[in-house]
């Protein structure tokens, strides 16, 4: 008996209110919207967008803007080198020079707000080396990075006693790790650009009375001491500063600032000079520097010269840092003090290297309380101070600069592994 096939018909679902049914779509709809704003979780095998981690204790820009510097007595027993280090510069060797408070000057130590009560770590000599081995760091420009270097240098030799001198591709100064195939070394080009002296007979000043001479200055043409190296580093610190001013070119042996061959018309002073100088350098150093190059820009270190400028019987003899609330009354330019610069060249590096990859490396608001780090009167040698005055530009070492070196490498590192 054949089955008999029964007719089928479409399931049939319950009716809803309209109004039970605006609900639904309007639920619905803000459940989508809200789905679009909530964070996502990556899938396992995606990291497009991981953020990197927060910066180390020194890593950040606000770590050097905002914090203050407090007394830390374990610090001097913890310096990573003494007078002997064979990478010193006599006249910054204070602890060899008998500088008096020299303990004091290293028990400070700076801790940034950002930090939770901690003070910026010191650099970990061998662990700072082991990463970066077979890699070189560059220091361009005048002998403030040369003291920077210095303590830099000093630092990584107490984890490599093989550490010898290194003075290749036009290095002044400089040192290599062989145990770790590291080369660290500074290149002196105090104005950044080629500069040269033309004799008055030479000289398109000759008419101006008193001339001796000029300095000229090529503005596109970066100084013979560094234009080779923009490959050779894989990082790369730049300053200028510290003698665009009248104490280094006086009238009678000016800078006359050249561009394309020719005088630059008409003539430009000395700071509308290193305006130029910098948007030049950086553009130079933009289109020649690989982009993985990690590329810093130092801004000013400051002077502590009290009563007079260096040729005028400035002193320093401090024995403590200088309070927040006197910092103006040194530094701002509007108060036309002998200590000026910092803060006026600061304001010209900064335009020049915003909207570049050049990172600024601002040390001088922590540097500006440090009048009582400089060596002064311990110069190591008899007739220095009767020469040249007391050196309140330069900084002890071990001293001041070795803030400066954790810093730095805290930065390295961090920008490093953020890629």
């Amino acid at each position: 008996m054949a089955h008999q096939r029964h007719p089928s018909f479409p399931p049939t679902w319950p009716r809803f209110p309209p109004a039970i049914l605006a609900v639904l779509a309007v639920s619905l709809a803000l459940f989508y919207t809200a789905s679009l704003l909530l964070p996502h979780s990556p899938s396992s095998n995606s990291t497009n967008h991981r953020r990197p981690p927060p910066p180390p204790c020194g890593g950040a820009a606000t770590d050097l803007a905002a914090g203050r510097w407090a007394r830390d007595p374990l610090r001097p027993a913890r310096s990573l080198y003494d007078g002997t280090c064979s990478f010193h510069r006599n006249a910054w060797n204070c602890l060899r020079n008998g500088r008096e408070g020299i303990e004091s000057i290293n028990s400070w130590a700076w801790y940034p707000d950002r930090c939770g009560g901690e003070a910026i770590p010191r650099i970990d000599p061998e662990a700072f080396l082991s990463f970066m081995r077979g890699r070189r760091i560059g220091f361009v420009g005048d002998s403030l990075n040369e003291n920077f270097l210095v303590a830099f240098l000093c630092a990584l030799r107490s984890a490599d006693g093989g550490a010898r001198k290194w003075k290749r591709k036009g290095a002044w100064r400089g040192g290599y790790f062989p145990k770790f195939d590291v080369t660290v070394a500074y290149h002196r080009a105090v104005l950044l650009a080629k500069y040269t002296w033309q004799p008055a007979e030479h000289s398109t000043n000759q008419d101006k009375k008193g001339v001796k001479g000029i300095y000229r200055v090529d503005v596109d043409a970066p100084a013979a001491d560094w234009v080779n190296i923009t490959k050779f580093y894989d990082v790369l610190m730049f300053n200028t500063g510290h003698w665009w001013g009248p104490d280094k070119f006086p009238t009678e042996t000016p800078l006359v600032f050249y561009r394309g061959g020719e005088p630059i018309d008409p003539p430009l002073g000395i700071f509308d000079g290193l305006k130029v100088v910098l948007q030049s350098m950086i553009s130079y150093i933009e289109k020649e520097v690989p982009k993985k190059t990690i590329k810093f820009w130092r801004t000013q270190s400051p002077r502590h010269f009290h009563g007079g400028d260096w040729d005028r019987n400035g002193s320093c003899l401090f024995s403590e840092p200088l309070r927040k609330n006197e910092l103006d009354s040194w530094f701002d330019p509007r108060n036309k003090g002998v200590n000026k610069e910092a803060r006026e060249v600061n304001s010209l590096v900064q335009q020049a290297v915003f909207g570049t990859d050049i990172k600024l490396l601002n040390l001088t608001h922590l540097s500006e309380f440090r009048a009582d780090a400089h060596p002064a009167v311990w110069l190591g040698k008899k007739d220095a101070v009767a020469i040249w005055g007391q050196d309140c530009m330069h900084w002890c070492l071990p001293g001041l600069p070795d803030i400066w070196v954790d810093v730095l490498a805290a930065q390295i590192l961090y920008n490093m592994e953020a890629g």
